[in-house]
């Protein structure tokens, strides 16, 4: 992990306002004492372990559970697992965008099955619209788990992407394990979301990785040329920031 990125989390003993990293102080305020409490206590831990916890298990508290139990259920399918979203960012450098959840890629042929072995190793299936992709809550930290289904399309029901999620076997994901996806393959599947918030993560992520700029820019391409023109506008803003 790049220490570039250390400042998006401050050091411990600096303000709420910067220490927690979630959807704004307000948000903070309104939290239960003991959630306050979990927060900052995983933001020191965050903070200290930033150049260690290299593997999704690594995560403290938890959160490093939740993945210790996935695991057990990835191994017993056979099937590669990549952690996405917002510890996905955290891993790849940018430290201020952690999420109280867990993205999970899964290979589309291995969802069932997925599904079924976690459904008795400590996981509930949760209700979701018809047509959503499926969340389980891990019932002894209560955690949710969000697949991201192989062949999935992601965007919004106004504006789908025009690409699919690609194999996790695509994305860094090894057969019976649980890896971080790929900084190249994070960066897609936020281009193809393309939310404002997605788009922000990606010139968080330049701003904290530029060196390999050349090289998400060449994948973009690779995938869409639409993704190539979207990256283009995100790295001009990039480096905006950073000139100013």
């Amino acid at each position: 992990m790049r220490c570039s990125g250390c400042s998006r989390i401050p050091e411990p003993g600096r303000s709420i306002e910067s220490i927690i990293p979630f959807e704004g102080f307000d948000a903070v305020a309104a939290l239960a004492p003991e959630i306050l409490h979990e927060q900052l206590e995983l933001a020191e831990q965050l903070w200290s372990g930033r150049e260690t916890m290299l593997e999704p298990a690594d995560l403290p508290g938890r959160f490093g559970r939740v993945i210790h139990a996935l695991e057990r259920v990835v191994a017993a399918v056979g099937c590669e697992a990549v952690v996405a979203g917002g510890w996905a960012l955290w891993r790849h450098g940018y430290l201020g965008r952690v999420t109280r959840d867990v993205d999970l890629a899964l290979p589309a042929a291995s969802i069932d099955d997925f599904l079924r072995v976690a459904a008795v190793t400590g996981f509930q299936p949760l209700d979701v619209p018809e047509g959503r992709w499926p969340k389980v809550l891990h019932t002894e930290t209560h955690v949710e788990v969000d697949v991201l289904p192989e062949s999935g399309r992601p965007g919004m029901a106004d504006r789908p992407a025009p690409t699919t999620i690609p194999s996790p076997a695509r994305l860094g994901g090894v057969r019976g394990a649980i890896r971080y996806i790929s900084l190249a393959g994070l960066v897609e599947l936020k281009l193809a979301a393309g939310r404002s918030r997605d788009l922000a993560d990606i010139v968080e992520l330049l701003r904290v990785n530029p060196e390999e700029t050349a090289n998400l820019r060449a994948h973009a391409a690779a995938v869409h040329p639409d993704y190539a023109a979207a990256f283009d506008r995100l790295t001009d803003e990039a480096r905006r920031q950073v000139d100013h």
